[in-house]
């Protein structure tokens, strides 16, 4: 067991709690679309990543996203596929993920968090909806502390995010276990001294995330 003082235990959503497409054809495919000819041409691909990130900085509303994404695409999708296409990015919630986080928020041994590159729609789906529908992907409701990029105006890896979070939630350096997918993202936070776990987000992060939590003396063996 690692002798460490961890005081809250910081997960990533996509990629960690919750699956996610990881390309403009996994998304049409659970979109229930094609991928049409020229849709991966570099120039319409860079204009699309860069709509996707300035709308995860929080720096245009959903209506200015999708006009935006519809010219990058140069009209080979029409709104409504891009709202399907960008609703079907997110799958479902990695098996028994749910489960070691209740297990770790009900020993109320530490504090939990959530730090996400997320937008303004994405980020609805994790919370309950009018007149107390449930939430989409309720397992990230769980948790003390909820910090997304849109809301922050920053997204990992840029250090300002992460000491955003930290004056947010009153911990800092070692005293976080911070839980993530994207290796740029986990050598930030090691750069602020936060304690880290790479996830490997193409196999069940369930059993990733409790052997780290045991490791650390946050589950019991």
């Amino acid at each position: 067991m690692i002798d460490a003082k961890v005081r809250l235990v910081c997960f990533d959503w996509g990629g960690v709690i919750l699956r996610h497409c990881r390309s403009w054809a996994q998304a049409c495919a659970a979109a229930g679309l094609d991928v049409r000819p020229g849709i991966d041409h570099p120039d319409r691909a860079a204009r699309r990543r860069a709509a996707s990130q300035a709308f995860q900085r929080g720096e245009m509303p959903p209506e200015e996203f999708f006009a935006a994404l519809g010219r990058a695409c140069d009209g080979l999708y029409t709104r409504d596929e891009l709202v399907r296409l960008h609703h079907a990015w997110l799958l479902d919630e990695y098996a028994g993920v749910g489960e070691v986080i209740e297990q770790l928020v009900r020993r109320d041994a530490v504090e939990t968090a959530l730090l996400s590159n997320t937008n303004h729609t994405h980020w609805a789906r994790h919370m309950p909806g009018p007149g107390g529908q449930p939430a989409d992907y309720p397992t990230a409701g769980l948790l003390n502390h909820r910090h997304a990029s849109h809301l922050l105006g920053m997204a990992k890896p840029d250090a300002g995010i992460y000491r955003a979070f930290e004056e947010r939630v009153g911990f800092g350096g070692a005293d976080i276990l911070f839980f993530d997918d994207l290796a740029e993202n986990i050598a930030a936070a090691q750069a602020l001294g936060w304690r880290c776990v790479l996830v490997d987000p193409f196999t069940e992060t369930s059993p990733q995330i409790a052997r780290a939590l045991r490791d650390h003396g946050l589950l019991p063996d």
